[in-house]
C-alpha cells in the first residue's frame, strides 16, 4: 500500500491509519483474514474521520456503505448522475468488504478447527491483489479529495529566544530593562514569555524591515 501511505505522509492528520496499513502489510502471508478486518477497519476509519471532520452526525450503528456513502456527500460533490454512480460504487466495496469479513473473521463466530484451517486457502481464490487495491485506491481517493478542500493552516515554525539575537539586541535598544524590587528583565524576554504571538509579530517586522534595507 506505497500509494496509500504516501498520502497519508504528506497529510499529518491521517497518520494513525498507519497502523492498520502495517497490520495487513506484515500479516498477509500469516492470517490473511485479520487483514480483512484490518483493511474494512482502515476503510471504515478513514471516513468516519472525514463525516467527523465536515459535522456530519452519526449514530454508531451504521453499515460499512452508509458511512461511506455519508463520507462521499460530506465531501462536497454535486448530485449528478455521475457522481451518484461514483458514490455507489464506493458504497458497495465498503458493503461487500463488511460481508467478507463477517464470512472470514476469527471471531464473528465460532470456528471448528477444519474452518480456521481452511479460511486462508478459500479467501487466496477471491483474488486477494484486486481486493486490497480496491480498499487502497478508495482510502486515496477519500482521503486527497477531503485535503483538497479542506488544507490545514501551516504549522507556524518555533521560534527559539536563543536564536533571534539580533532581535532581541534591537528591542532591548528601544526599551530596555525593567526592574520590579530586586528583578530585573529585559525587554526581549519579557515580550517573549508573556505574549509569543507578539514576539513573533514584532520579529517578523524587524526581519521585513533588514530586507528592505539590504534590498
Amino acid at each position: 500500500m506505497e500509494r496509500l501511505k504516501s498520502i497519508i505522509s504528506k497529510y499529518s492528520r491521517w497518520q494513525p491509519y498507519v497502523i492498520y496499513i502495517s497490520r495487513i502489510e506484515s500479516q498477509r502471508e500469516i492470517d490473511f483474514s485479520n487483514c480483512v478486518e484490518n483493511a474494512k477497519a482502515l476503510l471504515e476509519g478513514i471516513s468516519k474521520q472525514i463525516c467527523s471532520e465536515k459535522n456530519q452526525l452519526l449514530e454508531g450503528n451504521e453499515s460499512v456503505s452508509k458511512v461511506l456513502s455519508l463520507s462521499f456527500g460530506c465531501l462536497g460533490y454535486p448530485p449528478t448522475d455521475t457522481i451518484r454512480q461514483i458514490g455507489t460504487a464506493i458504497a458497495n466495496i465498503g458493503q461487500q468488504i463488511g460481508n467478507f469479513r463477517n464470512e472470514i473473521g476469527t471471531t464473528s463466530h465460532g470456528r471448528t478447527i477444519e474452518e480456521l484451517q481452511n479460511r486462508n486457502e478459500n479467501i487466496n481464490s477471491l483474488t486477494a491483489d484486486f481486493l486490497f487495491l480496491s480498499i487502497e485506491l478508495v482510502c486515496c481517493f477519500l482521503i486527497e479529495a477531503f485535503e483538497t478542500d479542506n488544507p490545514r493552516a501551516p504549522v507556524e515554525p518555533v521560534i527559539e529566544f536563543d536564536d533571534e539575537t539580533e532581535f532581541n539586541v534591537f528591542w532591548d535598544e528601544q526599551f530596555g530593562e525593567f526592574e520590579m524590587g530586586p528583578y530585573s528583565y529585559h525587554a526581549c524576554e519579557i515580550l517573549y514569555n508573556c505574549d509569543p504571538e507578539a514576539y513573533r509579530t514584532e520579529l517578523n517586522s524587524f526581519r521585513q524591515s533588514l530586507d528592505e534595507t539590504n534590498n
